[in-house]
């Protein structure tokens, strides 16, 4: 691990003329359970590390408003998993949380921070022995012609392949979350699903957030689906791995069919993936064990295998009829 400057500015705007003023070598530190990898691996090696993890005005959450729950971004993955609110109501989001991290991790992680993990493809935490275009553009991507199981099947590009590795971003992604940035130039909104760039030609950039910009917090429209909700993850060992395929839906049902529908898709994209085909198949429709699973194929009939890889489209198929399944149940208790 290289040395680097580091500072703690006291107010979310300080943070940002430090970040400014830091240039391409500086980096936010939050949680910290990102970065502090990807220095280790060398992936990471910024000059000048810039601490907001004591911001207090950065980590207050309200799931209380009638019109929109509000996470600001140091809130705790814990805290907010553990919200009585968002378990009953939106069960979605809290399981996104749960499920994804053990308990000391999710002590330290931040629920803005979590939206802007990086890959776990492990061609880019390999080092430069792995040509990787997200690491070192224009290098090649070792995936490609390597071992492509947990490469993206929607999104990907000739450049790259890697999969978005969050749980918390897919199941904002299913509500129409929004998320609110500070930099220099003021305060802008940005749809969740409009967050996160799909690679293309240039994969090393992951979002469209400026280099000096810093997530402040996030905004979920409240939602009569969101009781009847799910977050179903699938991955290679129970406890705190990655998803091979994940969904989170909700539903909401009136006189015996599907008046509407969420679908959002992990483990299987380069960024949280919204589905409406799969929610198009729903609509209008009894939320019987069959159309769940003609749902789930809408949302893989563009999937692109490689070689490696082809199983997910059929777990991801299953993962959607069974999220959906799990969903319908829990719209039927009183």
């Amino acid at each position: 691990m290289r040395s680097f400057t580091y500072i703690r500015p006291s107010t979310p705007a300080e943070a940002v003329d430090a970040m400014a003023d830091g240039g391409p070598g500086a980096r936010f530190l939050a949680g910290g359970t990102t970065l502090y990898d990807l220095m280790k691996l060398g992936v990471e090696a910024p000059l000048r590390v810039i601490d907001i993890t004591h911001l207090d005005a950065l980590a207050h959450f309200d799931t209380s408003g009638p019109d929109e729950l509000v996470f600001g971004a140091l809130a705790r993955m814990t805290d907010v998993a553990a919200d009585r609110r968002l378990k009953e109501d939106y069960p979605a989001l809290s399981e996104s949380l749960w499920k994804a991290a053990s308990q000391q991790l999710r002590n330290m992680a931040r629920v803005g921070a979590n939206l802007l993990q990086r890959t776990r493809c492990p061609y880019f935490r390999g080092g430069e022995v792995f040509p990787c275009n997200k690491r070192a553009p224009g290098s090649g991507c070792a995936a490609r012609d390597g071992v492509d199981r947990g490469s993206a099947l929607l999104g990907a590009s000739d450049a790259c392949a890697a999969v978005y590795p969050g749980d918390w971003g897919v199941a904002l992604a299913a509500f129409d979350a929004v998320v609110d940035t500070l930099s220099p130039r003021g305060e802008r909104s940005i749809p969740l699903l409009g967050l996160h760039r799909e690679p293309g030609s240039t994969p090393e950039v992951e979002t469209v957030l400026a280099p000096d910009e810093l997530i402040v917090r996030i905004r979920v429209p409240a939602s009569q689906a969101g009781r009847a909700s799910t977050y179903h993850k699938i991955r290679d060992r129970e406890s705190y791995a990655f998803a091979l395929a994940s969904a989170a839906v909700a539903v909401r049902v009136d006189a015996g069919v599907v008046a509407e529908a969420r679908v959002a898709l992990g483990g299987v994209a380069t960024r949280p993936w919204r589905s409406p085909e799969a929610e198009d198949a729903l609509l209008g429709q009894p939320l019987t064990e069959d159309v769940a699973q003609r749902a789930g194929q809408a949302a893989f009939a563009a999937a692109r295998p490689g070689v490696h890889n082809a199983f997910k489209i059929e777990l991801g198929i299953r993962t959607v009829t069974d999220a959906l399944m799990i969903a319908r149940q829990r719209g039927e208790q009183p």
